[in-house]
């Protein structure tokens, strides 16, 4: 995919990103999900989407990630979430966003939301995955595993043909950066799309995501047979769909 940018975000760091620039009206900003990258089919379907409603984009691989500079077992949800904040402030600016999270960008875009509270007009969450390093890791890894954690810092941890590098320091940020506590009164646009095959996320931490805001208009879609990913012809058509919602 053609037009990626890099952002220094400090002299050694650098955010590899890709954006259709507005001066004025709604962006709509994707965030990919953990080991991910700009290099899938949803990047370059909602970038297609905003050229085509007029809209802005922003879409950013955090640091460790894709070409992004950094080694990943350095990063931890506070600092992905703190880069993200300063690409929105950098590109989007003050205008008005739709918010896009991909399993643990879900998670990242709730933390947008805590911080851009007036600008955000609405957020869907793709196989949202909340707090899942305490849920869906640290709590189901068995003894063994938690003593090599906590004895080497770090665990290599396979899931199906992936290996994930899952550090101690990683697991106990997560823990501060919990959401599923959380109340959010603002009066946003909330959708969440699931698949009902997600082998990697259960459907109800989508359906826990929506308990977390107490807004009037939030809604649960789920994909019959969809998986985690929803990369599929289909699965993007139901996105796109979703996302008109937000514009019309």
């Amino acid at each position: 995919m053609s037009n990626f940018s890099y952002f220094k975000i400090t002299k050694s760091k650098k955010i590899r990103y890709l954006k259709n620039s507005k001066k004025k009206g709604t962006y709509i900003v994707f965030l990919h999900g953990f080991m991910s990258d700009l290099e899938g089919k949803k990047p370059r379907t909602f970038l297609n989407f905003s050229k085509k409603n007029n809209l802005g984009f922003l879409a950013l691989e955090y640091s460790g990630h894709g070409k992004s500079s950094g080694k990943f077992i350095d990063g931890n949800i506070s600092k992905w979430s703190k880069e993200t904040s300063v690409l929105i402030n950098k590109i989007v600016r003050k205008n008005k966003i739709i918010l896009i999270g991909s399993s643990m960008g879900a998670w990242i875009a709730v933390n947008q939301i805590l911080k851009f509270k007036k600008q955000i007009k609405g957020f869907m969450g793709i196989g949202s995955a909340p707090d899942f390093l305490e849920n869906l890791m640290w709590k189901k890894f068995s003894k063994k595993m938690k003593k090599e954690i906590i004895k080497n810092g770090m665990l290599n941890l396979k899931h199906g043909e992936y290996e994930y590098p899952i550090t101690l320091k990683l697991i106990k940020d997560g823990k501060k950066n919990k959401i599923l506590n959380k109340k959010i009164h603002y009066d946003l646009k909330i959708v969440m799309v699931h698949g009902s095959k997600d082998t990697s996320v259960p459907v109800i931490y989508s359906r826990k995501m929506l308990k977390i805001f107490k807004s009037n208009e939030k809604k649960l879609v789920i994909i019959k047979n969809g998986n985690h990913s929803l990369s599929s012809p289909k699965s993007l058509n139901i996105l796109k769909k979703e996302l008109c919602s937000f514009i019309s």
